[in-house]
């Protein structure tokens, strides 16, 4: 069984990804962990990733580097495991152990302009979408 995480990345992180294959492990990244059900139990599943996701975002708008697109950038894959980050205000925060290889990637979530609100939506794109994206 495998876990979906979200890993927050940049542009030019991204473009690594595309050209490498994977992005190498470990790695941390977001997920819906235990600490998360139990501590809002009146969620429900696409209501816990999308903290993760959002929870992942916002990691992203922190990554940036002066040559990155000024996006914040979000890779959804899916890994063998995950260790919850214990002692993290964040109930989403887990370490990844594995590399994230293509092949396990499910999609990307990024700002659509480069004026972005952090509360704003990210849009989904397919994996054969992702290559224009950087």
């Amino acid at each position: 069984m495998s876990v979906r995480v979200y890993v927050p990345a940049t542009s030019s992180l991204l473009a690594a990804l595309l050209g490498d294959g994977r992005l190498s492990g470990p790695l941390r990244a977001h997920a819906v962990t235990d600490a998360l059900r139990a501590g809002w139990p009146e969620g429900d599943e696409e209501s816990w990733e999308y903290a993760a996701l959002m929870a992942a975002a916002a990691d992203s708008a922190g990554m940036r580097g002066s040559g990155d697109l000024p996006r914040r950038y979000v890779v959804a894959a899916d890994v063998p495991s995950v260790a919850p980050v214990a002692g993290e205000e964040d109930p989403t925060l887990v370490d990844v152990a594995a590399d994230v290889v293509w092949k396990n990637v499910a999609a990307a979530h990024v700002d659509t302009s480069d004026d972005a609100d952090e509360d704003d939506d990210l849009a989904w794109y397919a994996t054969q979408e992702i290559q224009h994206l950087v």
